[in-house]
């Protein structure tokens, strides 16, 4: 893979089924100069209803009601704080090694970075990864069987498998900004940058990992954007990664590693000791002892460790940026290749978040809610849409469900596995209080 063809800022959209090139120069949205391609990626981004809704999103304490802890919004704009500072500073690195192409600047490294982070999990449904279990439950429920009749191998497994990240793409690339012509029609570098597992629900690494990016409606667009970036093409249906994607994994791994602890200090599940301990090593002891907040502690804690696993992340990049554009990494991921204290001190931070944070029991009540939450909602939803769909009597109570779908109705010309993709794009982009009223108002729960 080569740099001249992964920092395209070519833009493309599908429409049914067709992918076709839009490139929009930078200087027709705005006076020249202003905004280069990649910000206008950035700002389609921010300026997206998906992107607002975060803000009601599970990041790891559900629904909290502290003031201070991290949504999915909050986590989303901090990783691409550290995502941009991170492409920056590769960015610089090979600019002094001659490596960026002609007319690029280490700023476009950390605005493709950033965008990719701010979009990393645009796609994720309520009360999120106990979410994704729910959807995938209730479809996998051989009670529900029957309903996935007429659907082919591939797009049994999407429907069976809802996949934050394969939201995530879908969210750019369909449901956003130009709805079904195309999405934000980001670059073709930024997009790249986002993706995380390039294979799709059917390609083999999926079955190892249980991951993937590329649901089969999104297949040929991102066909298109990997041929071109370059990407080496795995096999059938699978790439190679962008090696920018895993600077926007790292800032993610950096940010929930180091501040989902700091939340769990905030709301008195953690004590601060302990987080002291973890982080102490990165500090400046005399400037953490001259306060005696322990917000402020963390804080500095907390921006003292991203610094330096900002500097040390870079550098590993560089290091090993031979085999990333030649599509032969062998480590899990640049944690991974990191220097022994960077590496176990993340490490330990997530293993001390799954013993005391992840488990607690705030959390677990929350979690367990989710399920019978969004099974309300699919037991009304997905009986009325195959209906419609096979052309059978609709019910009253069917007629009233597609009622709710208003904003994304299912057309009469829909196949079973748009249409149910529809469903999905409707129950993964509410928030979660949105999932959790919705369910009790057709529950009857409370109707008077």
């Amino acid at each position: 893979m080569h740099w001249e063809r992964l920092l395209s800022a070519q833009r493309f959209k599908q429409v049914d089924g067709d992918v076709r090139p839009t490139r929009t120069p930078a200087t027709s949205e705005g006076a020249p100069g202003l905004r280069s391609d990649f910000h206008i990626d950035h700002d389609r981004v921010v300026f997206s209803s998906a992107f607002r809704r975060l803000g009601r999103k599970t990041q790891v304490h559900p629904l909290a009601q502290h003031d201070h802890t991290h949504n999915r919004l909050t986590h989303s704009v901090e990783v691409a704080s550290v995502g941009r500072s991170l492409g920056n500073r590769v960015g610089a690195m090979m600019e002094h090694a001659a490596l960026l192409p002609a007319g690029t600047t280490p700023f476009d490294i950390g605005a493709v970075v950033q965008v990719a982070c701010l979009a990393h999990d645009i796609g994720n449904p309520p009360f999120g990864h106990t979410g994704e279990d729910a959807l995938r439950d209730w479809f996998r429920d051989e009670r529900h069987a029957a309903l996935l009749d007429g659907l082919n191998p591939a797009e049994k497994r999407d429907i069976q498998t809802y996949e934050g990240n394969a939201h995530s793409l879908r969210m750019l690339a369909t449901l956003e900004m130009y709805a079904t012509e195309g999405g934000m029609r980001l670059t073709a570098a930024a997009i790249g940058a986002l993706i995380k597992y390039p294979w799709t629900a059917s390609a083999e690494p999926a079955f190892v990992r249980d991951k993937f990016n590329i649901y089969q409606a999104e297949l040929p667009y991102f066909g298109r954007v990997a041929d071109e970036l370059g990407l080496i093409a795995r096999g059938p249906e699978q790439w190679a990664r962008h090696p920018l994607s895993y600077l926007m994994e790292a800032a993610d791994d950096i940010c929930y590693a180091i501040l989902d602890l700091e939340d769990a200090v905030e709301i008195g599940i953690l004590d601060y000791s302990e987080f002291e301990k973890l982080f102490s090593k990165f500090a400046e002891v005399e400037k953490l002892w001259a306060t005696t907040s322990v917000r402020q502690k963390c804080a500095m804690l907390r921006g003292m460790a991203i610094g330096r696993c900002v500097a040390e992340v870079a550098e590993k990049f560089m290091l090993h940026q031979d085999t990333l554009l030649a599509g032969a990494f062998q480590g899990k991921d640049l944690i991974d290749v990191c220097a022994p204290e960077i590496r176990e001190t993340l490490l330990e931070a997530k293993r001390l978040a799954s013993q005391k944070v992840y488990r607690h029991r705030t959390k677990l009540v929350t979690e367990i809610a989710a399920f019978p939450c969004l099974t309300t909602l699919l037991d009304v939803l997905v009986p009325a849409v195959s209906s419609k769909v096979r052309g059978e009597r609709l019910s009253a109570r069917h007629t009233l469900a597609l009622g709710l779908m208003a904003d994304t109705p299912i057309a009469d010309s829909d196949a079973l596995y748009p249409a149910y993709m529809k469903v999905l794009d409707y129950v993964g982009a509410m928030t979660d209080n949105a999932a959790a009223s919705l369910a009790r108002e057709i529950s009857g729960v409370g109707i008077l």
